[in-house]
């Protein structure tokens, strides 16, 4: 079946339906790192995950709107927006990403920004990426860790990531929450993002947002809430921050926030049993923000309390807010394709006239991602276990040749200036389409 395409440029869905099986039962052990286990096609989405670290750029042009305010207040709140953007695309994603071959790449090329990714470690897996445009630079390394917990699965996406304005001679640094997939073996599966997201500030105005990813509890009450403060050296508030990481982020000033408060309080001072009284009382509740505590451990048990045995309701829109960002609505066949978004629809696409300059260790030509694609899951897994032994065999020929270890090929490990610790930071070279002495990996 033919694709549709966005604009007649990128497709809108793939060429064949599926979707992802999560029983793990048969595969899984308790607090096994799930990196280290070798899994069936049965389990993946057609991509691999230096395609979804490319996921990260979906909302790229919040980067471009960081760099053209004038305060650094005003950029700080745009980079927030897009650190929480890059989780929106997480949401009921349940296929796991095909575990990138050492030396694997994927490019991506839009009209704001382009993007390199490489897998630089087989163990423990690390993918490097490096993302420029005129306004900034976005580059980092991931070290994901997935865990299986009898009910739950724990994604952690450690490594450190890297915003730079050069324009404003400034950067920020984050490491990305935690993911948690819940009911994986049985009952309704759902998945939160969790835990505390800081976000520094290097150089200029030295600002830092501190935004906390809400626990869903047991009755979901504050699924998808994340809310929090930019503040400065001193620690004083200077913008509010807060929505949903699966919807919209606002921020507003404190003094909003407070006013809100604060009328909420008067409110509730009405009579008990009076209309509207619990509900208030909830309400006002639900304006007590958790983002300053130093455990998400707290949070959860924060969000986990009701009032007067009534469910707490998310936080309404402040009025007189700012939206910082939007999450673009899916396509309306997404359950269909792995409940891609639009944006993902498009990673594995090889365009017309692509393919004479594309890298040959691209993600777009593995073969086993391609046949999954196409619906051929049969073949995925044949052409999965094949990679995997060539990865094998050639991992045993180089300890065989003394002297002959692998090297990334366009990233090294150096400091990382904003940081002072190691990183993976791109050595460049990648888009002059030089690509002799490129290994067969596929």
């Amino acid at each position: 079946m033919a694709s549709e395409r966005i604009s007649g440029r990128y497709r809108t869905s793939l060429p064949v339906p599926g979707h992802s099986e999560v029983n793990l039962c048969s595969v899984l052990s308790l607090g096994k790192d799930l990196s280290k286990i070798t899994m069936p096609v049965i389990f993946n989405e057609p991509l691999s995950f230096l395609q979804r670290v490319a996921e990260y750029m979906e909302y790229a042009k919040l980067l471009k709107l960081a760099s053209a305010e004038q305060t650094p207040v005003g950029r700080l709140q745009y980079v927030a927006a897009f650190a929480v953007s890059a989780l929106a695309s997480n949401w009921e994603r349940l296929g796991k990403p095909f575990n990138p071959l050492l030396g694997e790449t994927y490019e991506l090329t839009r009209d704001d920004f382009r993007i390199v990714c490489e897998q630089v470690s087989h163990h423990p897996p690390v993918s490097a990426f490096h993302a420029d445009s005129e306004d900034f630079v976005f580059h980092g390394s991931i070290h994901p860790k997935l865990k299986f917990w009898g009910k739950s699965i724990e994604v952690h996406p450690k490594g450190i990531v890297t915003v730079e304005l050069p324009k404003w001679k400034e950067a920020y640094t984050w490491q990305n929450v935690n993911c948690i997939l819940h009911n994986v073996l049985v009952g309704q599966l759902w998945m939160e993002q969790l835990g505390s997201l800081e976000i520094k500030q290097c150089g200029g105005a030295n600002l830092k947002a501190l935004l906390t990813f809400k626990s869903g509890s047991w009755n979901g009450k504050d699924l998808h809430r994340v809310e929090g403060f930019i503040t400065n050296q001193d620690k004083r508030k200077l913008v509010y921050l807060y929505g949903k990481w699966t919807e919209k982020l606002y921020a507003c000033d404190p003094s909003l926030y407070e006013d809100a408060l604060e009328k909420l309080k008067r409110d509730a001072k009405s009579p008990q049993g009076s209309p509207g009284h619990k509900k208030v009382l909830a309400k006002l509740h639900s304006l007590k923000v958790g983002a300053f505590k130093p455990s998400h451990q707290d949070a959860i048990e924060e969000s986990s309390t009701s009032i007067d045995g009534e469910d707490t309701p998310m936080i309404d829109e402040i009025p007189n807010s700012t939206t910082l960002w939007e999450a673009s609505p899916r396509p309306p066949n997404s359950s269909n394709y792995f409940q891609f978004t639009t944006f993902a629809m498009s990673l594995n696409e090889i365009e017309a006239g692509m393919k004479k300059d594309l890298c040959p260790t691209d993600s777009r030509l593995r073969p086993d991602i391609r046949k999954l694609e196409n619906g051929d899951q049969d073949g995925a897994d044949s052409e999965k276990a094949r990679l995997e032994e060539k990865q094998r065999d050639t991992r045993k020929m180089r300890k065989q040749k003394k002297g002959q270890e692998w090297t990334p090929k366009w990233f090294r490990w150096t400091v990382n200036p904003h940081t002072g610790q190691d990183d993976w930071l791109y050595k460049g070279g990648y888009w002059e389409r030089n690509y002799t002495d490129i290994e067969d990996i596929f």
